[in-house]
């Protein structure tokens, strides 16, 4: 793999840092802009929206532009974010700063899965889209802990400047080592690239994504009760397990690019068989200790399984104009699949049977997401025995 991978892999784990850090740091942001722990949770969901909003609108703005200048932009972008919430004396400018600085992650790993796959040979395409995607890995694994504990021990705006400086190093390991690619500022017509999003495959891989990887954050984003108040163990025990949780995430990413670089829709329909199997199985080994900290780590497995199959899928079915667009979209997806993932495990604890039943409303969110991958294949099948496109043949019935 060419080093330029790596650079890329360096962004994502700014931006990854900077978009989970805030969890461990809700208690100081709390007490030092006296407002509460959910407003405080508010600057995540701020995050959120910026990430679905801004893969779209800088998608298109930066169309013309060479890919390296775009990912440059962005990375600036992002470092200029971080030193603003550094800096930001209250609440409501801290939240701005988050959002300004969410508006370059999708863009950021829509163009950058891009290029990613530009830097290999066809038939490892989804491998490299899992190594730039380590950096989100390593950023869960490593960045979010490190960044919560610089935040106890100076002061949450220490956190900001540390990830600030991790946006200048990012920013000149891109500008070293990614290559610029003659030709590629003649971007198609503006009509054309919108014209992805009439493709029937396009828009089912955005709804697999959505929905398929909803389930992870059904359970993961109250994986802190569910420890402490099913399984029992003592609040001490959550961030070692969640180490359990990094290590999976690393090594389902490798897999799932694995798997992919084999055969795209084979891979993902497999990868959400696996995850819908792992949160059913919640249930059942969510209630001692040791069965508890390996479902945690098959939950990491799992999840990030799914994701450079999808990001593959999406990038085959969008190819030409309006490849980068289509990616984008797709990282906005992952997280509006983070953010219904989070209220349906509300819903469910509120309002539903509780904590113990979140692994089944998990399962049957990612199966909703595998219903929609096996609507996706039958396309496929149908353009293969018609010798015509899918997208066109189905546009009506999809």
């Amino acid at each position: 793999m060419p080093i330029a991978l790596l650079a890329l892999t360096a962004g994502a784990f700014g931006i990854g840092t900077t978009e989970f850090v805030i969890m461990g740091l809700l208690m100081q942001v709390s007490a030092d802009l006296h407002v509460s722990i959910t407003a405080a949770g508010l600057l995540i969901s701020g995050y959120a929206l910026g990430v679905a909003v801004g893969a779209p609108m800088l998608t298109i703005a930066t169309r013309k532009l060479p890919r390296k200048t775009v990912l440059l932009a962005l990375m600036a972008i992002f470092t200029l974010g971080n030193l603003a919430c550094a800096l930001a004396p209250n609440y409501e400018l801290l939240m701005a700063a988050r959002v300004i600085t969410s508006l370059a992650h999708g863009t950021f790993f829509g163009v950058g899965s891009v290029v990613a796959t530009g830097l290999v040979a066809p038939e490892r395409r989804a491998s490299a889209i899992a190594i730039m995607f380590t950096g989100l890995t390593a950023a869960t694994l490593l960045g979010v802990p490190a960044g919560a504990w610089l935040g106890l021990q100076y002061g949450w705006r220490a956190t900001f400047w540390a990830v600030t400086l991790i946006g200048v190093l990012a920013f000149a390991v891109l500008a070293l080592f990614v290559p610029r690619v003659e030709g590629e500022t003649k971007p198609a017509p503006l009509r054309d690239e919108l014209a992805v999003l009439a493709r029937p495959q396009v828009l089912l891989g955005l709804a697999m994504t959505v929905l398929g990887f909803a389930g992870v954050f059904v359970v993961f984003t109250y994986i802190q009760p569910l420890l402490t108040q099913v399984t029992g163990l003592p609040e001490s025990a959550v961030s070692p397990i969640l180490l359990v949780f990094g290590g999976g995430l690393a090594v389902g990413n490798i897999l799932g690019g694995k798997l992919a670089d084999r055969a795209t829709m084979p891979a993902v329909l497999g990868t959400l068989v696996a995850l819908a199997a792992v949160l059913g199985a919640m249930q059942f080994t969510i209630g001692t200790p040791f069965t508890a900290v390996v479902f945690v780590g098959l939950l990491g497995i799992a999840s990030f399984a799914t994701v450079a199959p999808m990001q593959l899928r999406v990038l085959e079915k969008a190819s030409g104009a309006g490849q980068n667009l289509a990616s984008s979209l797709n990282i906005a997806a992952f997280n509006l699949g983070n953010a219904l993932g989070a209220w349906a495990g509300g819903a469910v604890i509120d309002h539903g049977p509780g904590l113990r039943s979140l692994g089944w409303v998990a399962a049957l969110l990612t199966l909703v997401g595998l219903v929609i991958a096996l609507w996706s294949r039958s396309l496929d099948r149908r353009e293969s025995n018609n010798g015509a496109p899918a997208d066109c043949a189905s546009s009506a019935q999809a």
